[in-house]
């Protein structure tokens, strides 16, 4: 099972490099539907796979200066508390439900997974504003802090749209070069992943083995993604990836 596992890290990984989006939802339905991994566990898992990836690029891309810690600031300020939230969530819907709670957690997962590639469809549509200047006024740093609460709250609660959805808000909301916003993204999902990850940890919803084999195959997929990325068109892989998404969420559903 650990090679396979690394093999599917591998694909992940691969998809990663190509477009900087994938981890969440495609990891964790992954882990469900293939691996047969409980869905709390694959979410937790998840998110301690992805905090660690997400170090990785967040640290190079603060040594290249493409990261604006202020608008991190502002979305931690509301995405920590509610990726804590959801986590914590996660494990009190547990015991109210029980064992039946996989199944409620396979169905909110197939909701999430169903928005995200809406989101993401949108945000292919139509083109952010980008080019500015960003320099954020006060209602656009409430906003932040309020869409930070609600997606933090995802994020802990399924694992999902740590880069993603974030990265979608970002593209409408603040007025930046794509290298800036992608750097800001980045640093922005670790901090969130990491703090969900932990809750899940500290309750026993993250299997560390299987981290270790993910991390085996996707940390080199990454690598190779990234430099094959300049001879396949984003546009044509982000779509795949979009449907792909949407097929794993009518199939939890």
């Amino acid at each position: 099972m650990g090679l396979e596992i690394s093999l599917g890290g591998l694909a992940v990984g691969l998809l990663i490099g190509f477009t900087g989006m994938g981890g969440g939802f495609l990891m964790t339905p992954m882990l469900i539907l293939l691996f047969g991994v409980h869905p709390s566990v694959a979410v937790g898992t998840d998110l301690v796979y992805a905090s660690i990836t997400k170090f990785v690029g967040a640290w190079q891309h603060w040594r290249q200066g493409t990261v604006d810690l202020r608008v991190v600031k502002v979305l931690a300020a509301g995405s920590v508390p509610g990726a804590v939230a959801g986590a914590v969530g996660v494990q009190i819907f547990h015991g109210w439900f029980g064992p039946g709670f996989e199944g409620i957690m396979s169905r909110v997962l197939g909701v999430a997974f169903l928005v995200v590639s809406a989101v993401l469809l949108l945000r292919a549509a139509i083109p952010g504003p980008g080019g500015g200047s960003g320099e954020m006024s006060r209602p656009a740093a409430w906003k932040l802090v309020t869409l930070g609460v609600v997606g933090g709250g995802i994020v802990g609660l399924t694992s999902v749209g740590s880069g993603s959805l974030f990265i979608a808000l970002l593209t409408f909301l603040y007025p930046v070069s794509a290298s800036r916003l992608v750097g800001t993204d980045i640093a922005h999902a670790f901090l969130v992943s990491a703090v969900a990850g932990l809750v899940h940890f500290a309750a026993g919803t993250v299997d560390l083995p299987l981290v270790g084999w993910l991390l085996l195959g996707s940390l080199p997929g990454i690598v190779l993604g990234s430099r094959l990325s300049k001879r396949v068109p984003d546009r044509i892989v982000r779509l795949g990836l979009t449907v792909m998404l949407a097929v794993s969420g009518l199939k939890l559903l």
